[in-house]
């Protein structure tokens, strides 16, 4: 007889598995597929999306709410932003984050000079150009400004204040081509009757449409 033949001889053992045994073998299979999934799906560039949207989110809704952007949350996401970047791209992605933040702080900065833009969007601008960089900060930018266009445009019509909002528009760039970037009583944000919009939830719209523009590749 070959021995080798003697395997087929011999009667199989068969190996009693509980269903408590086979449950937890199914969910420990479902969790290494759920991993693996987020794992190589989640890339650098989704992980910094992610954080940024998370962060006008938040922001958005705090303005909503109390009309202000607190500094924790501004000077906090501004620091983990340049972190992660720097993290996840190297000197590169350190260098990108820090030329983001500059570009929006100096762009912003003659708003906030004449009171027409708060400190707290200002410094939040500036958390999204350190987590976007340069080139991305300019689209959300973009949005954030169409945005506050269509809010500003529905408050004039509920309000019934298009006159006095456009003569404040003429004022802002009349102003600033004449006076330079000294505050003007009638556009400051200390002006009681000025009508004020929420630009963090126009911040957070637009973060969000950038974010699956560039997810949907548009």
């Amino acid at each position: 007889m070959n021995p080798g033949s003697l395997g087929s001889l011999l009667p199989r053992a068969r190996v009693f598995v509980s269903p408590r045994m086979r449950k937890v073998g199914s969910n420990r299979a479902v969790d290494d597929k759920m991993y693996r999934i987020l794992s190589s799906s989640m890339t650098p560039q989704q992980t910094i999306w992610a954080f940024a949207v998370g962060v006008t989110l938040l922001a958005g809704w705090v303005d909503f709410r109390t009309h202000k952007i607190p500094n924790w949350l501004t000077v906090s996401a501004f620091i983990l932003g340049v972190g992660m970047r720097t993290v996840l791209g190297g000197w590169l992605g350190a260098k990108a984050s820090l030329e983001g933040a500059g570009l929006a702080l100096i762009l912003l900065l003659p708003l906030v000079l004449m009171r027409a833009l708060g400190a707290g969007d200002w410094k939040l601008m500036g958390a999204v150009g350190a987590c976007l960089g340069p080139v991305l900060f300019l689209f959300v930018l973009l949005g954030s400004i169409l945005v506050s266009g269509m809010m500003a445009i529905v408050e004039m019509m509920r309000t019934q204040r298009v006159k006095e909002t456009f003569h404040n528009m003429y004022v802002l760039v009349h102003g600033f081509f004449s006076f330079g970037l000294r505050p003007n009583a009638e556009i400051s944000l200390d002006n009681p009757r000025l009508l004020k919009l929420p630009f963090g939830v126009a911040v957070a719209i637009s973060t969000v449409a950038c974010f699956y523009a560039a997810r949907w590749g548009l």
